[in-house]
């Protein structure tokens, strides 16, 4: 399968549904989004052109943050809260599609 027909096909598509049901003030991490391939959950987050689309929500699985300060000037205002640098993931992590 070629990388372009894995950013769109049918798991592209499952990874932007939950990434979109990912509620204001919550998380997920790429490998909820993606079990067993978090690194496809960034690679389509990156690929997508979707407005809207809250890849913010959307962090590494010990609380990290892929896009840094921008990524936690957004996630603060929706009012996720953190222990230090990283989310607070017993608080605000949602895995359930």
């Amino acid at each position: 399968m070629s990388e372009r027909l894995a950013l769109d096909g049918e798991r592209a598509t499952r990874i932007l549904a939950r990434v979109r049901a990912t509620p204001p003030g919550f998380v997920r991490t790429y490998g909820d989004c993606s079990p067993g391939a978090p690194r496809l959950t960034g690679a389509v987050l990156a690929s997508s052109r979707e407005r809207g689309l809250p890849w913010h929500r959307i962090v590494k699985a010990d609380g990290s943050l892929a896009k840094g300060e921008r990524q936690r000037a957004l996630l603060d205002a929706e009012g996720v809260p953190f222990r230090g640098e990283k989310v607070d993931m017993r608080m605000a992590r949602i895995a359930e599609p």
